[in-house]
């Protein structure tokens, strides 16, 4: 996966690409796959990197929604089920099985609880993780240490998926490239072409080179999340607005503060959402918040009084309590949430998707969720080849295997969720013994994993090495600061880049990282 044999491979091709994806987080990823794999000859544009946004700051959880069950929701809960239950099995280096105990404090809950989950399990079918259970009080205490044990009943303890979503998100770009597709980051649509007052093409800016380039196409598909209505006005300056944008905003804790391997799901915070403290990385992530916003932006800021939120709900369900010291990182995610009627708050609006046709033929799909983001690149591209009559082929990627496809991986090896790359990492290592090295204490990654981002995952700076390629940003933004230098150097060379693009780099970096500690 080198960009400029992607740039050249781009400007060569002389006929009409079938579909163009703009958008590379997981909706614009999912429909690139689901169309490259029909063999549709496919483009996918990125105006950063993979995941940039929305797509790499979840709350790393692959789940059918206990939260939407409780609002009556079943046909999400059991679409999310079902595509859950299909990642595990197509991705299994980085999906897996996650245990979680809801803890209860008022003893009328448990079967209330129970019941709830129950019927989810029920709704998972075959494709289950495992049953729930009613656990006793000291049950729950021996799950989870660091509960607070005044005034608990008990727990009810189930069973979702975790993962880990920018991960995912290389790996389906790589899925991409393996399936006949292109898939390529920092390439800005910066407007749409069109014949006849149909939608046939976009203008694209290399944000490298600052060359534009015109790129035909059978149909545009816009799957750019909380940006999907300014490809809309792209379109038509008076195309009626389609996202309310929510905020949500995690903070990173030591695993101290949730020893052993169960989560925490607390079912109802003072805002109505749920909150989860979720092991990850051999750290512990908890949230989440729901602020609207009013603007979507690339790098979001937590606010105070989110920060301060998860603190206070985290400290009533630990013993020991987290402070503002004792977070590592803290990270905002924008969520797309389809404009409701009403004027319903963010926690309650659906995580449907919407998948609509403008006049033009251009094919919009927004809102959903990762869970689902398989279903919606198929429903996305059976809509998209019918608007244009390209011909008919059927989806086949309830059963394809992810780049990366290994079936039980040894978490307690750091490369493991590189799955089936592993032994080509390895092979960097063999060639230059010296990026065997770490680049800290702190955190598991090696020299060679630069390398390898480099060469084979389009990684082009420090932050797409340091937030996305490895976690370093969102589990120790501290120490992240501190490697970012070597990261740099190593990336310099990889990319044969001068020193000044080296240190402008690491600035870059120190400035962004900043941004995730709490002062």
């Amino acid at each position: 996966m080198k960009r400029d044999l992607l740039l050249s491979a781009i400007e060569n091709y002389n006929a009409i690409w079938d579909i163009i994806v703009i958008g590379g987080g997981a909706t614009g990823l999912g429909v690139a796959l689901e169309a490259s794999s029909r063999g549709y000859k496919t483009l996918l544009l990125e105006q950063h990197d993979f995941s940039k946004g929305t797509s790499s700051r979840s709350t790393k959880l692959v789940h059918g929604g206990v939260r939407y069950l409780q609002q009556g929701n079943i046909s999400l809960v059991m679409e999310a089920l079902h595509e859950r239950g299909l990642l595990i099995k197509n991705a299994p280096h980085l999906v897996f099985n996650q245990s979680f105990i809801i803890p209860v404090y008022d003893c009328w809950s448990a079967p209330f609880y129970g019941i709830g989950l129950k019927i989810y399990d029920f709704l998972a079918g075959k494709l289950g993780f495992g049953p729930s259970k009613i656990l006793s009080g000291e049950e729950t205490i021996r799950q989870i240490p660091n509960i607070e044990p005044n005034g608990l009943c008990g727990g009810v303890h189930y069973y979702d998926g975790q993962f880990d979503d920018s991960r995912l998100a290389i790996n389906l770009a790589q899925s991409v490239m393996d399936n006949g597709g292109t898939a390529i980051n920092y390439m800005e649509v910066v407007r749409l072409v069109k014949h006849d007052e149909f939608v046939n093409g976009v203008a694209v800016i290399d944000k490298e080179t600052g060359n534009e380039y015109i790129i035909h196409s059978k149909v545009v598909i816009n799957a750019t999340g909380v940006f999907t209505d300014n490809v809309l006005a792209m379109d038509d300056l008076d195309a009626k607005k389609l996202i309310t944008v929510s905020q949500g905003v995690h903070i990173v804790l030591d695993k101290e503060f949730l020893p052993g391997d169960t989560a925490i799901m607390v079912p109802r915070t003072d805002d109505g959402r749920v909150l989860f403290a979720v092991p990850w990385h051999n750290k512990v992530i908890v949230g989440t918040t729901d602020t609207e916003v009013s603007n979507a932006v690339l790098e979001p800021r937590a606010l105070e009084e989110e920060i301060e939120f998860i603190l206070i709900h985290a400290k009533r369900y630990m013993k020991k309590d987290p402070s503002r010291a004792d977070v590592k990182s803290v990270f905002a995610g924008l969520r797309p949430l389809i404009k409701p009627s009403d004027n319903k708050n963010t926690a309650s609006i659906s995580r449907d998707y919407f998948l609509t046709v403008s006049k033009s033929g251009l094919v919009t799909i927004t809102g959903g969720k990762w869970t689902t983001y398989r279903k919606m690149g198929e429903v996305t591209v059976d809509k998209a080849a019918s608007v244009v009559g390209l011909l008919k082929k059927p989806s086949i990627t309830r059963s394809l295997k992810i780049h990366g496809w290994l079936k039980d991986v040894d978490k307690s090896d750091p490369l493991y969720f590189y799955g089936s790359d592993i032994p080509s990492v390895k092979k960097i290592v063999d060639e230059n013994p010296s990026y065997k090295e770490k680049l800290c204490d702190s955190l598991p990654h090696i020299k060679a994993e630069v390398a390898w981002h480099a060469r084979n995952e389009l990684a082009r700076t420090v932050e797409d090495v340091l937030a996305r390629r490895t976690r370093c940003l969102f589990l120790d933004a501290k120490a992240s600061i501190q490697i970012a230098p070597a990261v740099a150097g190593i990336l310099a060379k990889e990319l044969n880049k001068p020193l000044e693009w080296e240190k402008k780099q690491v600035e870059e970096y120190t400035k962004l990282a900043n941004e995730y500690l709490i002062n």
